[in-house]
C-alpha cells in the first residue's frame, strides 16, 4: 500500500490541549510544548493576563518569526483597546515612561540605539570585564562557603549579576544594593506587594534620570579606557547620535532588566541541570580539574537549549497578516515564540530531551535570532561559565538540599527560573 500523505497538524485527530500557565505547567512545560509542537505548532491561546496571542512552538517556525520584519516589536501595533496594553511588556514601564528601548522598537531607531550599546558588548570589552565577573563570583561564594549550605538563586545567583551590570553601566558602588532591592522586587513580582513591580520600577527610571544628569555634569572631554556605559551613551547622545535623556534612561533599565534576570536564571536552571545530573556534572568537573574549559562553554550553551532563562521571546505583534506554519495571523495580533519549545524540537536536534554538555551542532535559539539576537549575549556566557566552574571547583560535592519536586518555578510569562534553590557542601575554608 503506497504511503499515505501525512496531513496538516490542524486536521490530524487529537485529544483536547494540555492546560498552559499553571503551577504544574511551570515545574515541566516540555510535556506540554512537546504536545503543541506535534499537533497545534502555532496555536492561538489566552494568557493569564487575558491578553490572546499565538505560540510558536517548532524549531523552524520559531527562527523564521524571530526574523520576519512583518512582526513588530513596538506594542503601537497590538489591536487590542489601549488598557490592555499596559499588559504586554515589562510592568510598570509604561507608566514610567520607559517604552523606548531596545525590546519596544524596530529600525531604523532599533538600529541607531542597537549600535550605540553594542560598543559595550564587544568580545574585547567583555574579556576585559572578566577578572571583575571572577572577583564577584568569589565574592559571593566567600559569604557562604563555611557555612555548609546555602540558597544559591538569593545568595548567588541573584547578586553577581546585578553587580556586575550595575559595575558595567557605572552605578556607583554606594548605591548598587538600592538596585539590588529595586531588582528583586521585579524579579518577585509574583509574590510581592500589589503594585510593588511598578513602585520599582519608578524609582529606578528616577534614579536613572538623576544620574544620566550627574554624569553629564561631570563628564571628561575625552573617554577613559573601559569607560562605563552610561558615560558612553551620554557622549554618543552628544554627539550628534542624537540619543535624548528619555532613550538613554530606558536603554540604561532594559540593560539592567534583561541583563540580570536570564543570567540569574541561566546560573540557576544551569547548577539545578547540573545537579540533577550527575554523569554530566561529573564530566564537567574533571574537565575543569583537568583545565580543559571547552565542555564549560559547549556545556553553557547546553544548558541554554536544555532548560534555558527565556521560555518565550518578548512580544511581537503582526503589522500585516502574516502565515507561520500553515496558520494564518491576522494583522494586530500578538505573537508569541516559545524559545523552550523550539529548543526541543526533534526535527531539529538529536535526544533534544537528553542533557549532553558535549554537543556540537546546537544552533539553539536561547538568545534569540535577528536583529533582536541578545545584546548581552557574551556578557551572559561569561558569568554562566565563571560562575559555574567556580562553583564546582570550589564546593566540588554540592548537593541539593531537597527533593527535585519541592522547589517552586516563579510564573512569570517569559522567563523561567527557580524560586529558591537549597544546597548542600562540605564546609569550605575561605
Amino acid at each position: 500500500m503506497p504511503d499515505q500523505p501525512t496531513p496538516p497538524p490542524h486536521a490530524r485527530p487529537h485529544g483536547p490541549v494540555p492546560e498552559l500557565f499553571t503551577w504544574e505547567f511551570a515545574a515541566d512545560p516540555y510535556p506540554a510544548y512537546a504536545w503543541l509542537r506535534e499537533h497545534a505548532p502555532v496555536h492561538r491561546t489566552r494568557l493569564p493576563s487575558g491578553v490572546e496571542a499565538w505560540l510558536v512552538t517548532r524549531y523552524a517556525d520559531a527562527r523564521q518569526t524571530l526574523a520576519d520584519p512583518r512582526l513588530s516589536k513596538n506594542p503601537a501595533h497590538h489591536d487590542e483597546p489601549a488598557h490592555a496594553k499596559g499588559k504586554t511588556g515589562i510592568p510598570g514601564e509604561r507608566q514610567a515612561d520607559l517604552m523606548t528601548h531596545l525590546l519596544n522598537i524596530d529600525p531604523p531607531d532599533h538600529t541607531r540605539l542597537r549600535r550605540l550599546v553594542s560598543k559595550a558588548f564587544t568580545p574585547r570589552r567583555v574579556a576585559e570585564f572578566a577578572p571583575r565577573v571572577q572577583q564577584l563570583t568569589d565574592g559571593l561564594i566567600d559569604r557562604f562557603a563555611a557555612g555548609g549550605s546555602a540558597d544559591l538563586i538569593h545568595e548567588f545567583a541573584f547578586p553577581l549579576p546585578i553587580y556586575a551590570i550595575c559595575d558595567l553601566l557605572g552605578v556607583p558602588r554606594e548605591d548598587q544594593d538600592d538596585f539590588r532591592d529595586w531588582a528583586g522586587m521585579m524579579i518577585r513580582h509574583q509574590g510581592g506587594p500589589r503594585g510593588g513591580v511598578a513602585r520599582s520600577v519608578k524609582k529606578m527610571r528616577g534614579y536613572l534620570a538623576e544620574l544620566i544628569h550627574r554624569k553629564r555634569e561631570e563628564l571628561p572631554a575625552e573617554p577613559a579606557p573601559g569607560e562605563d556605559l552610561i558615560s558612553g551613551l551620554i557622549r554618543a547622545s552628544d554627539h550628534g547620535e542624537h540619543l535624548t535623556e528619555n532613550e538613554a534612561a530606558a536603554m540604561a533599565f532594559i540593560l539592567l532588566f534583561a541583563g540580570f534576570e536570564t543570567t540569574v536564571n541561566l546560573i540557576g536552571n544551569g547548577t539545578y541541570a547540573l545537579l540533577t545530573h550527575p554523569g554530566q556534572r561529573e564530566r564537567l568537573q574533571r574537565a575543569l580539574a583537568a583545565g580543559d574549559r571547552g565542555l564549560l562553554e559547549t556545556g553553557v550553551e547546553e544548558l541554554l537549549r536544555y532548560d534555558g532563562p527565556v521560555e518565550l521571546a518578548t512580544w511581537r505583534f503582526a503589522t500585516e497578516p502574516v502565515t507561520i506554519g500553515g496558520q494564518r495571523v491576522a494583522a494586530g495580533d500578538p505573537v508569541l515564540v516559545v524559545l523552550a519549545a523550539a529548543n526541543r524540537d526533534p526535527e531539529r536536534f538529536d535526544g533534544p530531551d537528553v542533557l549532553d554538555l558535549g554537543r556540537r551542532d546546537n544552533q539553539h535559539l536561547g538568545y534569540g535570532h535577528g536583529i533582536h539576537y541578545c545584546l548581552g549575549a557574551p556578557l551572559a556566557r561569561l558569568e554562566g561559565q565563571t560562575a559555574l566552574a567556580t562553583l564546582l571547583t570550589r564546593l566540588p560535592d554540592l548537593r541539593l538540599a531537597v527533593e527535585p519536586a519541592e522547589l517552586r518555578w516563579r510564573g512569570g510569562l517569559i522567563m523561567r527560573g527557580l524560586r529558591t534553590l537549597p544546597v548542600e557542601f562540605t564546609p569550605a575554608h575561605t
